[in-house]
């Protein structure tokens, strides 16, 4: 099973300016004189991150005027989906980000909307997934977890930072799924910090930790897990030696995406302006130095393709869940 985002592919000619207001420049000037970013949770999360950064690189590389940031929390990301609902009309001007609880929330019900009801603009990063394993373990690839597992399913235990159901679960049940192995028999344990799910791997409470790929990256990096799989397609040059889950036969892919929708009903001049103006950012300095900075991977997919995909999930995670009980 697959979820993924195609990497970001250019259209052969470019995408004609559209005036609005002023007129858009092309070559990478001014496209649009202002832009709202609305943030469905509190300041320091990743979707406000994401959008900070985003518009700290529209507006550093002249592409953006000015830019502006509200954070709207509550309802698990159900307010301001709502707001970006119900004041459609006075907000042309108005992104709002999101990533994949969009598609986890409401398929359980925690908010009664869908990224159908919203204008699908681009997603444009991710931050894959990783299992990994303590620095000393005797597991060292995806096979010893596996063979670690058929030996002892209860004492073969996995890890991770959300709910039971949450992503860090789904990634960990999908990833044993593809090897061949019943997800509703993965032994899941869930931790509500870091600090303990490291301690848990260092006392062999769990045998390895489902995680994002950037954090697993960070904890490789000061020596204390080993990185045993990867649910990009490819090898992910921040960690060159890591193996993805398909290089050791495991086919399936997993990207926790984040981008960006506007309201319901925006006009087509602006969303193009939108997504010409997320387009060419990818190619300026001041992207590359907030994507740096964070650790992210460069994951473009605009319109259409950004539908295909978000449907796509929407049906793998709605199946597995229903598998593990959880709808």
């Amino acid at each position: 099973m697959t979820l993924k985002l195609t990497r970001r592919t250019f259209a052969a000619a470019s995408m004609a300016a559209i005036s609005l207001g002023a007129p858009a420049l092309a070559d990478g000037h001014q496209v649009l004189d202002s832009l709202h970013f609305i943030i469905p949770g509190g300041a320091g999360g990743g979707w406000d991150g994401t959008a900070r950064g985003t518009g700290e690189a529209l507006t550093g590389a002249g592409l953006v005027g000015t830019a502006s940031y509200e954070n709207m929390s509550g309802g698990g990301g159900g307010k301001a989906i709502g707001f970006m609902i119900e004041n459609a009309e006075s907000n042309h001007g108005t992104l709002m980000v999101n990533s994949t609880p969009i598609v986890i929330r409401s398929l359980t019900g925690v908010f009664p909307h869908n990224f159908r009801d919203l204008t699908l603009v681009a997603g444009t990063i991710g931050d894959y997934a990783a299992i990994v394993v303590g620095k000393d373990s005797p597991i060292n690839s995806m096979a010893d977890l596996l063979a670690a597992y058929d030996a002892d399913p209860s004492k073969t235990a996995v890890g991770g930072g959300s709910v039971p159901g949450g992503m860090d679960h789904l990634v960990a049940a999908m990833v044993m799924e593809a090897a061949g192995k019943d997800a509703l028999g993965v032994k899941y344990i869930p931790y509500d910090a870091g600090g303990k799910a490291m301690a848990a791997l260092l006392s062999g409470e769990i045998a390895a930790l489902s995680t994002g790929f950037s954090e697993a990256v960070d904890l490789a990096n000061a020596g204390e897990v080993k990185i045993i799989g990867v649910t990009s397609d490819e090898r992910v040059a921040a960690a060159p030696d890591a193996m993805t889950m398909k290089e050791q036969g495991i086919d399936t892919s997993f990207v926790n995406w984040r981008g960006f929708f506007g309201v319901p009903g925006l006009p087509a001049d602006k969303l193009a302006m939108y997504q010409d103006a997320i387009t060419k950012m990818y190619d300026t300095p001041e992207w590359e130095s907030v994507r740096a900075r964070n650790g992210w991977v460069n994951i473009h997919n605009s319109g259409d393709d950004f539908k295909a995909f978000l449907e796509n999930q929407e049906q793998v995670i709605g199946d597995l869940m229903k598998k593990l009980g959880f709808l």
